[in-house]
C-alpha cells in the first residue's frame, strides 16, 4: 500500500519588513568615519610631510651632492672635488647586458609591474624567511630612486609608505626607460661615485660604453652594499657578488648562455688604480676653476663638468722645476715662494703653479698675490715711448737725474752715457726709463699699462710707474706681455673654456674671438726684437734656452721680488720668486733664480715643438741687434743739441719738473 503520508506544509512567509532607514545611515555613517579617521590618521602621520615631486629635468639634480669634475683640453677627466658623478650615462647608449645586469639582480620585473611589485615582495619574503636573514631586497627599482632622491634611510613602516607613494608620483611623470636611466645615474657606488659613469670611471678606468659583462655585474652588485661590496675595499666580495649577478643573468636567459659561462669561467676583471691620492700640483688649477665656475653659474649649481685649460704634463714640469729650483737655489738666499703661469697664444691657461706647496699653503700666487714687478714693467714703458714716435736706435743719455726729491739710480751704480733706446732696455737702465716716462707722459704710460690689462694702473701715476712701483699680479703682466707676444693683439687669459651640468646641458662655453687690436704691430715687433737682446746679450742671459725668445727680467726694491716674463711664438711663461711677508731676499734678481726656472720650463715644453719666428711679424722686419757700436762724439748745433737730437744732462735735468709729487724716495732699484 503506497505511503500516503502527507507533504510537508511549505512555510508561512513572513510579512515583508521595511529597511531600516536609521539603521543604515548609522552604518554608513560610522563607515564614512571609519574611512575618514582611517585616511586623516594616515595623512596626518605618513603623508602630510611627503616631499614635493618636480619636474623630470628638476629630478636630474634634486638632493645630489654637489661635485664637480674636472676635464682638461681634450676632454679626458683630470680631476674631481666632492662626490664623483661624471657625464650622465644614456640607456640607448649603453651595450645591452649593462642595464639588463641590474635588472637581473635589482628588479627583473621592472617592465611588468607599477610602483611596487607585489609578487617580488612576497617571493622576497619567502626567500628571507628560509634563509633565516635578508637575501633579496622587495623594493623595486622605482621604489629605490624614490628613496634615494627624496627620504632618509630610516628602516620604518611610515619611510616604507611613503617611499611607495612616491614611488608611484615618480611613475606617473617618467616612462620606464626613462625611470631606469635616471636610476642608473643617480645610485651610490662607493668611493664617492654617484651614478654609472663615476662608477665605470673609478673602478676600472673607462667609460660605461665600454662595460664588459663581468665589470657590469660588479658594479650591478654595489647598490645594495656600496661600501662593504666596494672593489676597493673587498676585491673578492665584490667578484663573488658579481657572480651572482652573472648566475642571475643566466637563469633569466636575457644574455647569450655561452656569455655568461665564459665570464664565469674567467677571473675577475682587473681594477683601475684609484684616484684618490690627492690632486697634486693640479690643485693650483682647480681652486681657481671652481671659483669662477661658481662665478658664472652660481654656486648653488650641483654636479658641474668643467673644462679647464691646464696642460696636465706642462703642470707637472712647472710644478717640479718650481720645488727643485726653489731648493737648490732659493732656501739659502731667502727665497721662499714662487709662482708660475704659463699661457698658450690666444689666452689659455696651460700651466698655474700658484706656490711652492699647495698643501702647505693654498694661496694661490699668480691670481691673487699683488706685487711690485720692478723692471719687468719697463716694456710698458719703452712701448709707451715707441708709441710717442721713439725709435730703438735713438739715443739717450744714461747719467743722474733728479726729480724733486727722488734720485733713481741704476742696479750697482754707475752710468753708461750716450745708450741706445734698445740697449737700455737690454741692460735695465733706469734712469732712460724714467726719461723715455717722461718723454712719452706717464699718463700716457699708465692708459697703455691699462688697455695692456694691468687694471691696477692709477689714472695720474708718479714717476715710479716707470720702474714698477705700482703691483700686479703675475697673471696680469703675463697678459700684458702677450699683447707683444701676438703682434699688438690682446687675449685676455682665461682657464675655464667650458661649464656643462649633470646631464651635459651647456651652462657656459668662451666663445672663440679673435685678439683685438690695441698695439700697432710694427711696433710690437720692434718690441719683440728688443725684448730678445735681453736674453741674447743683457739681463736675462740665464734665460737663454737655445731658441729665440723675448723677455724681461724684474726685480723690486731690496730685493723683496724678483721676476722673468718671457715668450717664443708658441709659449708664453711669467714667473714671481720672493717672500710672502715682504722680507727682502739675498740680493737675488729677475736674472737669477726666476730666469732658471723659467728657461727649464721653456725648454721642457718645447721639446718637439718646430722653432719658427712669430707668424705676424712683418715681411721686412725691424732688425734685431744684439751688441751696438759706441755712439760718435756728440757735435752741438747752435741750440744746444748734440748730433743725437738730446740736450746735454744739465738742461735736461733742470727741464724736469723739480716738485714731482711722486712719494716714492727709493736709493737703488735694482733690475
Amino acid at each position: 500500500m503506497p505511503d500516503e503520508r502527507p507533504e510537508p506544509a511549505a512555510p508561512t512567509p513572513r510579512p515583508a519588513r521595511g529597511i531600516n532607514w536609521r539603521a543604515a545611515a548609522i552604518a554608513a555613517v560610522v563607515t564614512v568615519n571609519l574611512f575618514l579617521g582611517g585616511w586623516f590618521a594616515l595623512d596626518r602621520l605618513v603623508l602630510r610631510d611627503l616631499p614635493q615631486v618636480p619636474d623630470k629635468e628638476a629630478l636630474w639634480s634634486l638632493g645630489r651632492p654637489p661635485g664637480v669634475t674636472f676635464v682638461g683640453p681634450d676632454g679626458q677627466v683630470v680631476g674631481r672635488r666632492g662626490p664623483r658623478h661624471g657625464a650622465p650615462a644614456r640607456l640607448g647608449e649603453l651595450p645591452q647586458h649593462v642595464p639588463l645586469a641590474f635588472l637581473a639582480i635589482e628588479d627583473r620585473r621592472f617592465y611588468q609591474h607599477g610602483a611596487m611589485d607585489a609578487r617580488g615582495a612576497l617571493r622576497a619574503l619567502a626567500v628571507n624567511l628560509k634563509a633565516g636573514h635578508t637575501v633579496q631586497g622587495g623594493s623595486t627599482i622605482s621604489q629605490q630612486l624614490a628613496r634615494n632622491l627624496f627620504l632618509a634611510p630610516d628602516q620604518t613602516l611610515r619611510r616604507k609608505v611613503q617611499e611607495i607613494a612616491l614611488a608611484a608620483q615618480l611613475e606617473h611623470i617618467l616612462t620606464k626607460d626613462e625611470m631606469l636611466e635616471l636610476y642608473l645615474n643617480r645610485i651610490y657606488f662607493g668611493e664617492r661615485a654617484y651614478g654609472l659613469t663615476a662608477a665605470a670611471e673609478t673602478y676600472f678606468g673607462k667609460p660605461p660604453q665600454d662595460l664588459t659583462l663581468s665589470e657590469a655585474a660588479v658594479l650591478a652588485a654595489l647598490p645594495r652594499a656600496p661600501t662593504r661590496l666596494s672593489p676597493a675595499n673587498d676585491p673578492a666580495a665584490a667578484w663573488a657578488r658579481g657572480r651572482v649577478v652573472l648566475r642571475r643573468l643566466a637563469e633569466m636567459k636575457w644574455i647569450d648562455q655561452g656569455l655568461v659561462q665564459a665570464a664565469l669561467d674567467a677571473p675577475p676583471p682587473p681594477l683601475a688604480r684609484l684616484a684618490g691620492q690627492g690632486e697634486g700640483d693640479m690643485a693650483w688649477a682647480f681652486d681657481a676653476a671652481a671659483t669662477e665656475a661658481a662665478q658664472r653659474v652660481g654656486a648653488g649649481t650641483p654636479d658641474l663638468v668643467v673644462q679647464i685649460t691646464v696642460d696636465p704634463r706642462a703642470q707637472a714640469l712647472a710644478g717640479d722645476i718650481v720645488r727643485r729650483t726653489l731648493a737648490r737655489e732659493g732656501r739659502a738666499r731667502g727665497a721662499r715662494q714662487a709662482a708660475l703661469v704659463a699661457l698658450a697664444p690666444d689666452g689659455a691657461v696651460r700651466a698655474m703653479i700658484g706656490g711652492a706647496d699647495h698643501g702647505a699653503s693654498p694661496f694661490n700666487r699668480v691670481t691673487q698675490a699683488r706685487r711690485q714687478p720692478g723692471s719687468a714693467f719697463k716694456p710698458i714703458v719703452w712701448a709707451a715711448a715707441l708709441d710717442a714716435g721713439v725709435r730703438p736706435m735713438d739715443w739717450r743719455e744714461d747719467a743722474p737725474i733728479r726729480i724733486g726729491g727722488w734720485r733713481p739710480a741704476n742696479y750697482g751704480g754707475g752710468y753708461h752715457g750716450m745708450i741706445s733706446v734698445q740697449r737700455a732696455l737690454q741692460l735695465s737702465i733706469n734712469t732712460v726709463a724714467v726719461r723715455l716716462a717722461r718723454e712719452a707722459g706717464l699718463d700716457e704710460v699708465g692708459d697703455l699699462a691699462r688697455r695692456f690689462g694691468l687694471s691696477g694702473m692709477p689714472a695720474h701715476p708718479g714717476g715710479s710707474i716707470a720702474l714698477g712701483a705700482y703691483e700686479v699680479t703675475p697673471l696680469e703682466l703675463a697678459g700684458a706681455y702677450q699683447v707683444l707676444q701676438s703682434g699688438g693683439g690682446q687675449t685676455r687669459p682665461y682657464l675655464v673654456a667650458r661649464i656643462t651640468d649633470a646631464r651635459g646641458k651647456l651652462l657656459y662655453d668662451r666663445p672663440p674671438s679673435a685678439a683685438v687690436p690695441i698695439y700697432p704691430t710694427y711696433q710690437a715687433a720692434q718690441m719683440v726684437q728688443m725684448m730678445r737682446g735681453v736674453i741674447l746679450a743683457g739681463t736675462g742671459k740665464e734665460a737663454a734656452f737655445g731658441r729665440l725668445a723675448a723677455g724681461k727680467t724684474g726685480t723690486s726694491q731690496n730685493h723683496r721680488d724678483a721676476w722673468f716674463v718671457g715668450f717664443t711664438p708658441q709659449w708664453l711663461a711669467a714667473v714671481w720668486v720672493g717672500d710672502d711677508a715682504g722680507r727682502p731676499m739675498a740680493r737675488v734678481t729677475g736674472g737669477q733664480i726666476p730666469a732658471h726656472i723659467w728657461r727649464d720650463f721653456m725648454s721642457a715644453v718645447h721639446k718637439g715643438l718646430p722653432d719658427e719666428e712669430f707668424a705676424w711679424f712683418p715681411a721686412l722686419p725691424p732688425p734685431l741687434y744684439v751688441e751696438e757700436p759706441a755712439p760718435p762724439a756728440p757735435v752741438r748745433d747752435a741750440f744746444g743739441k748734440d748730433a743725437f737730437g738730446q740736450v746735454r744732462r744739465n738742461a735736461m735735468a733742470t727741464a724736469i719738473d723739480a716738485a714731482d709729487p711722486d712719494p716714492v724716495s727709493w736709493d737703488e732699484i735694482p733690475y
